[in-house]
């Protein structure tokens, strides 16, 4: 079988407009042990010398052909089937190609900071919950995870490095947790394959994953002209070409996303960036309504800069736009590590957004209550009402925290609660406030918070004077 060389690759594609060759090339994701997207028209493209005939073949009975344009560049589209596996696809060029073992099944991309790129085996003396019993049982999962190096360009490039591994007691050390726990969770429930694809690069800012003109709309103005070496990661567009346009056009079910914690300092322009960000990954993608679901930053000291905004600016998000959901983290943040250790909880949560409002599952709820509306009363009590919260509230044995209470003075005091049980509200109120005005909800650095529905799956923060 042919193999594929990345850096031979990454060479070619500098020089691909001036070379005559006979070497016919793949983006690096299509590969032995990769997961492509069941009952789908899925893309395939790569790279030949101009003119030439390419001829794709899938071992489920399916072929098509195209030809290279005057660059070199092809592209095509072969139908795949119901999930199952394994199977080879065949790529007749120049060259012949085939990769072995390649599933079908669903494939979500994955992308953010550290939170999305921490690994199973977690950070040095930062551990991931649960994790050695999910290695473990790695061997009898049928994942494939396909890890992106990180990278970072001035310019949009074709290429990234990377392979796909199959999940093992050898090899999920390395998996992104989140993202792992993910598939699990939905390779458990829809028993089929899943494919992960991560692209993810530690104290990454939102707008180092946009396009300059996405970024313009937002109201940026400055892009780099080179790779500067000092934060790559924080620089306009930088990771967008390096690590999100060489996967262009390829088939996936949806993204997740993991980040904020480094916009935390212009979290009041986060709303606009990340909601133009999603648009423009879904435009990419040819899918306005491609599902995106994301996770809320947990509480942490952040110091002088309070973090509600952030996660204010995120719940906005997920109103804003059609087919984006938010995992709350409220109860499981750590405020002396940015990095919580119960990644679990954090793949369950996504998977519930995925199974529920992706593939039409019934019967559970995937959100945790959401902010709706509220009501003053004439006994100087505020009433909430709360979406995701059809079967009430509860604090599973705990005093109810984190609400606070303020009047025309904006003095925010600790308010005392009480769940109406037979509305599904909750009335807030204190003695210290004859007429409130405003209620707000864990809306600190690091607040204890303890809100949830009868579910268990936690309230966000929030303010009702936004």
């Amino acid at each position: 079988m042919k193999k594929i060389n990345t850096f031979l690759f990454l060479t070619l594609i500098t020089i691909l407009p001036f070379l005559s060759f006979s070497q016919t090339i793949l983006p690096s994701f299509f590969a032995d042990h990769m997961v492509l997207q069941q009952n789908e028209e899925v893309a395939i493209w790569g790279w030949d010398e101009p003119g030439k005939k390419i001829i794709v073949e899938g071992s489920w009975d399916q072929q098509t052909n195209v030809r290279t344009d005057d660059s070199g560049k092809w592209q095509t589209s072969i139908k795949t089937p119901t999930a199952g596996g394994p199977y080879t696809l065949s790529i007749s060029g120049s060259e012949d190609i085939t990769f072995d073992d390649v599933m079908i099944g669903e494939v979500w991309i994955c992308s953010g900071q550290s939170n999305m790129q921490m690994t199973l085996k977690g950070y040095t003396n930062q551990p991931i919950f649960e994790s050695g019993e999910a290695i473990l049982r790695a061997n009898q999962s049928d994942i494939r995870m396909y890890t992106a190096t990180r990278n970072a360009s001035a310019e949009p490039i074709s290429e990234m490095e990377g392979s796909w591994e199959v999940s093992s007691t050898a090899t999920a050390p390395g998996f992104s947790a989140a993202a792992y726990f993910f598939g699990r969770y939905l390779e458990d429930v829809l028993e089929v394959p899943v494919g992960l694809i991560v692209t993810s690069w530690g104290g990454s800012k939102v707008e180092a994953w946009m396009d300059e003109t996405s970024l313009r709309s937002s109201g940026v103005t400055e892009f780099p002209n080179e790779v500067p070496e000092d934060r790559p990661h924080q620089t306009p567009t930088l990771l967008y070409n390096a690590m999100i346009n060489p996967l262009v056009p390829f088939n996936a079910k949806g993204f997740l996303w993991y980040q904020g914690e480094s916009n935390v300092g212009n979290a009041e322009d986060y709303t606009e960036l990340f909601s133009n960000m999603i648009t423009l990954w879904r435009k990419d993608f040819k899918n306005s309504e491609m599902p995106f679901y994301f996770v809320e930053i947990a509480p942490y000291n952040y110091g002088g800069r309070n973090s509600a905004y952030l996660r204010e600016a995120q719940l906005n998000t997920m109103k804003n736009l059609s087919n984006a959901g938010m995992a709350g983290t409220m109860d499981i943040g750590n405020c002396t590590n940015i990095h919580p250790g119960d990644k679990k909880n954090v793949g369950r949560r996504l998977a519930l957004w995925a199974l529920s409002q992706t593939y039409g599952l019934e019967g559970f709820e995937y959100s945790g209550p959401v902010y709706k509306s509220m009501e003053k009363s004439d006994d100087n009590k505020i009433k909430l009402s709360f979406d995701h919260a059809e079967n009430g509230f509860s604090t599973f044995g705990q005093p109810l925290k984190g609400f606070e209470i303020a009047g025309e003075d904006g003095n925010f005091v600790e308010a005392e609660t009480s769940f109406n049980r037979g509305e599904k509200t909750i009335s807030v109120w204190s003695s210290q406030v004859s007429s409130p005005q405003v209620v707000r909800y864990g809306f600190s650095n690091c607040p204890e918070a303890n809100l949830y529905n009868m579910e268990k799956l936690p309230a966000p923060s929030f303010r009702t004077d936004q």
